[in-house]
């Protein structure tokens, strides 16, 4: 499915992050296609902080379609090391459509053109459809380590070199 990311607002994030769909965005939004207002209020903090915009962006996944928010996904902060890390989610009724994959792509591309040299996937232990949708997407799992929520999560890791990232994916856009 061809999906296009659509930077969500700071006053988007502002709503999200108290729990509230933003009106603008509700029409159109599958229930569960947007970030928990916890992944909100963590970009806001990381905004405020004086983090680079590019590196703290949540973005609505719409189907190029008919503009349906299907999903969202976005940069957990400025990358380290050389590392970006992500996030993704879509909504349930939209899984197994190849939604999540088209959707990591894309950040994945924009992580590569705004200079990191890796891009970082924490998946929960015995979350399969994610672990496949990263391997799809030409990640390699690197190990287990405690995410800063405190959860112990599978890291998995893409290189610029990967085959997947020479060249670019048809019916996408970055």
């Amino acid at each position: 499915m061809r999906v296009v990311l659509q930077s969500l607002s700071r006053e988007h994030l502002r709503e999200l992050a108290q729990g509230v769909t933003p009106p603008g965005l509700a029409a159109r939004t599958l229930p569960g296609a947007l970030p928990p207002a916890r992944v909100a209020a963590r970009a806001l903090a990381r905004l405020d902080a004086g983090q680079a915009q590019p590196w703290c962006e949540v973005f609505a996944v719409a189907t190029a379609a008919d503009g349906a928010i299907v999903a969202g996904c976005g940069f957990k902060g400025e990358p380290v090391d050389g590392r970006a890390g992500i996030f993704y989610g879509v909504a349930p009724a939209q899984r197994r459509r190849g939604i999540a994959a088209a959707a990591v792509r894309l950040l994945v591309a924009r992580a590569f053109a705004q200079g990191a040299q890796g891009v970082l996937a924490d998946i929960l232990p015995g979350n399969i459809a994610s672990e496949r949708t990263v391997q799809a997407c030409g990640f390699v799992r690197v190990g287990k380590h405690v995410a800063e929520d405190g959860e112990v999560v599978v890291q998995w890791l893409a290189h610029e070199t990967s085959p997947l990232f020479m060249h670019p994916v048809p019916g996408s856009t970055p």
